[in-house]
């Protein structure tokens, strides 16, 4: 770093006499042609001057040319169609602004080519010197900054509606990234609430990877999945975000939804899908499309794996399919050793009928010598 430092300040200083040394020969030349003719001294306008006011308007042209062509053989790559009632409002006014700015773009950029060309140097022309101009200073500040504003508010009280507390009938979900996957927790029948967790509860080998608190009765019922994330078309979704070891993203390019997972510190995102999965592969006449959920915050070697599925359901197929998850409890029984003994009896229902039965003989005869005869 050293050597690039020192190499990078010679060439500085070899540059800098340069520059200095040209610098003083114009200033020589220019005080030695005081007294010739205009089109005789160091730095007049040649026989090229036309060609280069010419070129640089030429080139505007073409550059336009291309900004056109760049944008519509790019649109292949832009993010689809919105699925969700914020994106569509997010996208209107995302285009109105590119719209505005290109449009002064545009018109500032095509004037100020254009008079390179017109007023190019011709002998006998003189300039209009202006010292101040009012009207003109108000005009060029108060315009844009109107024009600036508006968009600005406009785009405030969107952010501000999906950032804002999600309505009390959303469906919550809670996603957590992890290197390098997603896990999805839902709340089953409890009024729509999921349990609390802790993260000193994590434990993979045990069956609780999500550190789920089985002290809060509320996480009785709570189901997790692993593969895909099961959402209802038509209403409020609120995603609660987490990550368990590093920086993660939430990213549903259909949805217009990004938030990342930041570990140790909650987040969450509310939006309503508008387009169920079935809805989109009609639309699209693609009977193989899907929804997912990608990770855009690199996590680790395997960041650009991080995806899960995400499936739009109609509000009774997702009903229905939420009836048809099993609890955390019932899918991994020995869960039970981690809910209070006062807690106990509310968890046993949770539990297949076998395994209810035999935790209860034990419960029954616990201190009387012959438990392990009843779990025979």
């Amino acid at each position: 770093m050293t050597i690039l430092i020192s190499i990078l300040a010679l060439i500085f200083i070899v540059l800098t006499v340069l520059v200095v040394n040209r610098t003083q020969s114009i200033m020589k030349g220019i005080k030695g042609a005081e007294a010739e003719s205009e089109s005789e001294y160091l730095g007049a306008p040649d026989k090229s001057n036309s060609a280069n006011g010419a070129g640089l308007f030429v080139f505007w042209l073409l550059s336009i040319v291309g900004i056109f062509w760049s944008y519509f053989d790019a649109k292949q790559y832009f993010l689809p169609e919105s699925s969700s009632i914020h994106g569509k409002e997010t996208d209107f006014w995302f285009w109105l602004s590119m719209a505005v700015i290109m449009i002064a773009f545009f018109v500032v950029n095509s004037v100020l080519f254009y008079f390179s060309y017109k007023y190019r140097y011709q002998k006998g022309r003189k300039a209009t010197f202006y010292t101040h101009n009012n009207n003109l200073e108000v005009i060029w500040t108060a315009v844009p900054a109107v024009i600036m504003a508006g968009l600005v508010f406009s785009g405030l009280r969107v952010w501000t509606k999906i950032t804002a507390e999600a309505p009390a009938d959303s469906e919550v979900i809670e996603i957590m990234g992890k290197q390098f996957a997603w896990t999805v927790r839902y709340p089953g029948v409890d009024n729509n609430k999921l349990g609390n967790y802790n993260y000193k509860l994590m434990d993979d080998a045990g069956g609780n990877p999500m550190g789920v608190d089985f002290s809060d009765e509320n996480s009785f019922d709570d189901f997790s999945n692993t593969s895909e994330l099961h959402i209802p078309k038509g209403k409020p979704v609120l995603l609660k975000i987490r990550a368990r070891d590093v920086l993660h993203s939430v990213f549903i390019p259909h949805m217009r939804v990004k938030m990342d997972a930041v570990p140790g510190m909650p987040t969450k995102f509310w939006f309503t899908a508008d387009k169920s999965t079935a809805d989109m592969r009609a639309d699209l006449a693609n009977p193989e499309f899907n929804y997912e959920i990608a990770c855009t915050e690199i996590c680790g070697r395997s960041h650009f794996g991080m995806k899960l599925l995400l499936v739009v359901d109609e509000p009774a197929d997702y009903e229905k399919w939420k009836k048809d998850q099993k609890p955390l409890l019932t899918e991994n029984a020995a869960l039970l050793e981690k809910v209070p003994a006062n807690l106990k009896a509310k968890a046993m229902k949770y539990l297949p009928q076998d395994e209810a039965s035999v935790e209860v003989a034990v419960d029954q005869t616990s201190g009387l010598g012959n438990t392990s005869t009843i779990l025979k």
